[in-house]
């Protein structure tokens, strides 16, 4: 299991935001705001050079970000993904810029449909090795439907080992919020780690709800040591007191050597 660190920004700072509150740009409601570092998005970006944590997420939370994204994509260059509002239209501009990899969802659904033309092309555009799939997604009606604007819109796409096995065809990896965990340092959703662990094809990131150690160890065992880990607001890095950001790569860096993945 690898340590998928993030830099998530909203209005161009580095916060820890619970996701579930988001709400679109004309809203009234402010998001509810866990964390606001004083330390530029570069200072992150060294930090998990550093520490060789390739793959880590910088996700734009809203307009506002490009420049901080630049500015933590720059750090590092090809050791971060960049996401939020990509389409066909600016993803290989942010590969240009230095992201390995882009992260889409909403852009290839419709209407709460997955557009598989729209995907098919969006992976032709920037190459598959160089596209993840956002498949964040909320309980209902005992099934995890994948949502998207930013996490308030159900579509009907549900996750099924079927559907993980026949969209990892258009992507190198998937990256999945448990939305209804996410940001609330209450614990990981243990039935879709399982679910997420069901399909191998490419390489899924597991994010939300981790608290303490004891629930890295939980994403280890129940994952079957398939799945990776993003921790955000429980970080001591971003104000948290569960987890200690090196006890963390210090796990994760054992268990990797442990499970023999390379």
């Amino acid at each position: 299991m690898k340590f998928r660190p993030c830099i998530d920004l909203h209005d161009g700072k580095v916060k820890q935001i619970i996701g579930s509150t988001l709400r679109a740009g004309g809203s009234v409601a402010a998001p509810q705001t866990n964390f606001s570092s004083r330390f530029p998005p570069s200072h992150y970006s060294r930090m998990y050079r550093q520490d060789d944590l390739t793959g880590g997420h910088v996700i734009m939370l809203g307009p506002g970000n490009e420049k901080a994204a630049i500015e933590a994509l720059a750090a590092w260059p090809g050791g971060l993904q960049v996401g939020g509002g990509i389409n066909g239209d600016n993803a290989g501009l942010w590969l240009e810029r230095g992201a390995s990899h882009v992260i889409v969802t909403s852009n290839v659904f419709h209407d709460g449909i997955l557009d598989e033309n729209r995907l098919r092309n969006l992976c032709n555009l920037v190459g598959r090795r160089h596209l993840v799939l956002d498949l964040s997604c909320r309980y209902k009606d005992d099934k995890y439907f994948v949502v998207t604007n930013r996490w308030q819109k159900f579509t009907r796409l549900a996750i099924t080992r079927q559907v993980l096995d026949d969209l990892a065809e258009y992507c190198d990896e998937f990256l999945v919020h448990a939305v209804d965990v996410e940001g609330k340092c209450m614990g990981v959703d243990v039935r879709l780690i399982e679910l997420l662990a069901t399909s191998t094809r490419v390489p899924v990131t597991y994010a939300g709800g981790v608290s303490s150690m004891a629930d890295l160890e939980l994403i280890a065992e129940a994952g079957g040591g398939k799945l990776d880990a993003t921790v955000g607001s429980a970080l001591d890095i971003f104000g948290g007191s569960g987890l200690r950001y090196a006890d963390v790569v210090a796990f994760c860096g054992g268990n990797k050597q442990d499970a023999g993945n390379g």
